[in-house]
């Protein structure tokens, strides 16, 4: 069983800075894919950024040049910084992992960008 917990959201002013983390534990295997997803009130899960265990990321184009995806391996932790956020960012955020086949998820952490 894999666990996933993302820590770091809460409330900033637009423009401001964030760095959520999600730590996984359990049985992972060296071949996985790691990302965050958002949902706001009203709309879908959306991908915001994801990142290979070589290293790899993909970015929506709402977040690219603005968010940063990078993870430590050996602490099978993945991180989102987040700079010059805007209201329209305000979310809970979710991290994902995909390994083996088969998917898992945080519980998510809230996201709230005030203007």
């Amino acid at each position: 069983q894999v666990q996933l917990v993302e820590s770091g959201g809460g409330l900033v002013q637009a423009g401001g800075s964030l760095r959520l983390s999600c730590a996984a534990s359990g049985s992972i295997f060296s071949i996985n894919v790691m990302g965050w997803y958002r949902q706001a009130p009203g709309n879908q899960r959306e991908l915001v950024a994801t990142i290979t265990g070589g290293g790899s990321t993909n970015y929506a184009d709402s977040v690219k040049g603005r968010f940063t995806i990078s993870r430590d391996n050996a602490k099978n932790t993945v991180y989102l910084q987040m700079n010059s956020l805007k209201p329209e960012d305000t979310a809970v955020y979710y991290c994902r992992l995909y390994t083996a086949g088969l998917d898992y998820w945080g519980k998510g952490t809230q996201v709230t960008v005030s203007s």
